[in-house]
């Protein structure tokens, strides 16, 4: 059970604009994640605008941010994360249940491209160490132009930021429909 009440919509009229926002950009649901930030308004609206910029205004492909989404959660432990995104957010950008499955210990098998193992150190380092090694920087810098490696920092920074709320929260998954 999550540490924080989760706001019926009711409980948020005055967020009605923002509730809507949140209905046509997440599969017409508002996601509990959205339910626990809306004790904060301003909050839960930056929250909307960064993982919307994230996941949609970047020149990184569907399919890398999907795996590095992916990644974060497995090495933060984010059930709720890793429920949202497999499968069908995953499927979509052409992530395999294999290749989901796989990026628990992407080290041991040979399911992803050099550019996307580079990606994965990054993350790794990022979300287990902060410090990035020379080395894996030079390994990202081999793949991707400074632009992509903004966005790919600034995406396993948010999603980081995501788990690890989530999980002090122990956010409750979403209710399946019978």
């Amino acid at each position: 059970m999550a540490r924080v009440r989760l706001l019926d919509e009711d409980e948020a009229a005055d967020s009605a604009e923002f509730i809507e926002r949140v209905r046509s950009g997440r599969r017409g649901s508002l996601l509990n994640i959205y339910r626990l930030l809306l004790h904060s308004p301003p909050l839960a609206s930056a929250w909307f605008d960064l993982l919307n910029a994230v996941r949609w205004k970047t020149k990184l492909d569907g399919r890398l941010r999907e795996i590095v989404i992916i990644r974060v959660a497995y090495v933060n432990q984010a059930q709720y994360c890793l429920v949202q995104h497999i499968p069908e957010l995953a499927l979509v950008d052409g992530v395999t249940l294999a290749e989901c499955d796989a990026l628990a210990d992407w080290r041991a098998t040979s399911l992803f491209s050099e550019r996307e193992r580079a990606a994965l150190a990054f993350t790794d380092a990022m979300t287990r160490h902060i410090r990035v090694p020379d080395d894996v920087f030079a390994d990202v810098r081999r793949h991707f132009d400074e632009r992509q490696i903004v966005e790919l920092s600034v995406l396993i920074g948010a999603y980081n930021m995501h788990t690890r709320v989530q999980e002090a929260l122990k956010l409750d998954l979403e209710k399946v429909e019978a």
